[in-house]
């Protein structure tokens, strides 16, 4: 009776720390739970390279440290690889908790019986938490931290985003992280267009990245495909013939990233580009190397290897002396091309953006806008002689030469002043509009840069970008809408979100018919109607090499070349000198900016239709004689049609070459008058200065 009664409370007692240690453990289990659930989602967020693409939609860069890791949704993957990967590393995944605990037991008891860690048990969403958040050391304390991992990722995504955030991250061996980048690699293909023979290649390397590479040992990843098809037709994925038409298939190999192809095209673009994303959009230096962001950018391929191959033809690999190059889409302000350097790997230094220089002649059609905007006309005449001008109340004298002294020695247009880069001219309009009002006009340009308010401004010598000045000029080209120079256009995270997308702005910053009209009158450089008795228009050595109608600007000091110019479709800007600020002597790299230029200009506009700006309502044509801005007459061998405000077109025919003596007489007349006039103009200039 004794015995019985112990027996009795001994089974009470362990009934009682049974149901204490069950309540505890189902205590600690609901605890768990709510823990999880109070955690929340924990992050997919897995390094990976940031993407840049072109405008047509091709990869022309990348951000990584060694590893290529691109992010595709589940859809765009092969199903022969999902069911491949899932044959193999964890058949019961859609069925499980995210343990297997029957394959946890039946792995324990291998490794016991072999003294040794001979077969795993993680399911692919152990693998992925491991992947995501941990290192893979084989502490009690990291496979706590994965279990937990584990917990919160079935507790808050469902299995399809599981399975796709596996296989973009997963390791496929020779730096390729992710099923994306594996499949470019191996098979240079999408992840979506493999093969069943292709899929169950690659599911067998993540198992041993090393030892079952078709690269480095087919006959191991041979193996191991066979296996993978053999569970495939034991869980019903694959008949036993389809498996075998899948291990008899040749493979083609090849072992090469496509943007390893192309990643060094526009090296000085693109890290303008890295540049805007951190410094214009604040985005985070450490999202955009390692955030899987999708960059889509301005550039054009085939106009920067245009642009490349102009500069290879032209300076035949000529190392001594430097060229920037700037192609804008003045619609947008797209940069479409761009060229910091003769080399890229000997100096990152972007000449285009960085560096600033003098920009010489190409300078004056910003200035000449103010002049338009004033009364002057194509027809307007000045003096060209050498000039001493006297300034800062007599304490200064500036006496700027035009190139080689070259002068007309007498009355010149506006549009022959321009056409002929005469500086006598440009001076002389600086001054008389007053400097001040210039300045703040060139403004309206886009011009960011200090402009020194000096009468030499019209000649360039502030200091400039190619991208500036280029942007200048396409402003021009639009018809006077303000624009931006920029090289993104669109960015999207890794999970699919617009981080940002371009708006485009549409304010007119300059009249529309002034702008008109000086972009016809920057057309003149290249008419041989306006040359000069002892100068040529600036544009003559490369007509031969113009077949449409652009408009444009040279411009050269001792160290510096350029050539600027655009049609409403493309404006591009050439810049050629010495780091070191060298002279530039040789006649050869005095031609390079305006040779590069026009190439550029004539492989990228060859198939499509020439455009010019609309002609305003409140524009009138006149024929005139190009060499005194007069109405010409049926007389003038030399003609050409010129615009001009309505009002302020010119009234007064041209009668030098009529042969009447009575219009000798009345021409005479006129010329004395016109003396008398420009005496009096001289004088108001002398007077000022």
């Amino acid at each position: 009776m004794n015995m019985n009664r112990k027996v009795r409370k001994v089974f009470k007692v362990l009934f009682a720390l049974a149901s204490t240690f069950t309540f505890l453990i189902i205590l600690s289990i609901i605890g768990l739970l709510l823990y999880v659930k109070a955690l929340g989602p924990p992050p997919l967020v897995v390094s990976q390279s940031s993407i840049f693409y072109a405008s047509d939609g091709t990869i022309i860069g990348e951000t990584n440290n060694g590893q290529k890791r691109y992010w595709v949704p589940l859809e765009q993957i092969s199903e022969h690889l999902i069911h491949a990967t899932i044959s193999i590393e964890d058949r019961k995944f859609f069925d499980h908790d995210g343990f297997d605990y029957k394959r946890i037991v039946g792995a324990a008891i291998a490794d016991l019986k072999s003294m040794a860690k001979v077969q795993g048990a993680s399911t692919i969403t152990q693998q992925y938490a491991r992947n995501l958040f941990l290192e893979h050391d084989k502490t009690w304390k990291r496979k706590l931290h994965e279990a937990l991992y584990t917990l919160r990722l079935e507790a808050h995504y469902d299995k399809q985003q599981i399975l796709e955030g596996y296989l973009n991250t997963i390791y496929y061996g020779h730096g390729m992280y992710g099923i994306e980048a594996a499949a470019n690699y191996y098979f240079d293909k999408p992840a979506m267009e493999l093969t069943l023979s292709e899929a169950t290649i690659l599911a067998g390397i993540p198992k041993g990245p090393t030892y079952y590479s078709p690269k480095l040992h087919e006959k191991n990843a041979k193996a191991r495909q066979k296996t993978i098809l053999k569970a495939m037709v034991k869980q019903d994925k694959l008949t036993a013939e389809e498996a075998k038409l899948a291990l008899d298939e040749p493979l083609q190999f090849v072992y090469k990233s496509k943007t390893e192809k192309i990643d060094r095209l526009a090296p000085y673009f693109q890290d303008i580009v890295k540049n805007e994303l951190l410094n214009k959009l604040g985005i985070s230096e450490r999202l955009i190397n390692n955030g899987g962001l999708k960059v889509y950018t301005t550039l054009h391929p085939l106009v920067q290897k245009t642009a490349e191959k102009a500069i290879d033809v032209e300076m035949y690999h000529d190392s001594t002396i430097q060229s920037a190059l700037v192609a804008i889409d003045p619609k947008s302000g797209a940069v479409i091309a761009m060229i910091g350097g003769n080399s890229y790997e000997q100096s990152p230094f972007n000449r285009a953006v960085q560096a600033k220089r003098q920009p010489g002649s190409t300078f004056k059609p910003l200035v000449y806008y103010t002049a338009l905007e004033n009364g002057f006309t194509a027809s307007t005449q000045l003096l060209s002689q050498p000039t001493s001008f006297t300034f800062d109340e007599g304490r200064e004298v500036y006496a700027p030469a035009n190139y080689n002294n070259y002068y007309q020695n007498g009355p010149i247009t506006l549009a022959q002043a321009i056409a002929l880069s005469d500086n006598i001219y440009a001076v002389k309009t600086n001054l008389f509009l007053g400097i001040d009002k210039v300045v703040e006009n060139i403004k309206k340009f886009g011009i960011k840069s200090h402009i020194a308010s000096v009468p030499s401004l019209p000649l360039g010598t502030s200091l400039m970008s190619v991208s500036e000045m280029t942007n200048a000029y396409a402003i021009i080209a639009n018809g006077g809408k303000k624009i931006e120079p920029h090289v993104i256009e669109k960015v999207i995270d890794q999970q699919g979100n617009i981080v940002f997308e371009r708006d485009y702005e549409k304010e007119q910053v300059l009249d529309p018919t002034t702008t008109f009209l000086l972009s016809n009158l920057m057309e003149g450089m290249f008419d041989e109607r306006l040359n000069g008795v002892e100068m040529r228009v600036t544009g003559s050595s490369i007509n031969n090499l113009i077949s449409r109608r652009v408009a444009g600007k040279s411009g050269s000091t001792p160290t510096d070349s350029w050539m600027i110019g655009f049609t409403p479709q493309l404006a591009v800007g050439v810049w050629i000198g010495y780091d070191d600020n060298r002279k530039i002597e040789k006649v050869k790299e005095l031609i390079y900016a305006k040779r590069i230029w026009a190439r550029v200009m004539e492989e990228t506009l060859k198939n499509k239709r020439s455009e010019s700006l609309k002609t305003p309502d409140d524009v009138i044509a006149v024929l005139v004689n190009p060499q005194n801005g007069k109405r010409a007459t049926e007389a003038c061998p030399i003609q050409k049609m010129t615009y001009y405000v309505k009002g302020t077109e010119p009234v007064e025919f041209c009668t030098e070459h009529i042969k009447d003596p009575r219009k000798t007489k009345e021409r005479k007349n006129q010329t004395e008058k016109e003396d008398e006039d420009d005496g009096w103009f001289q004088g108001i200039i002398d007077r000022l200065f």
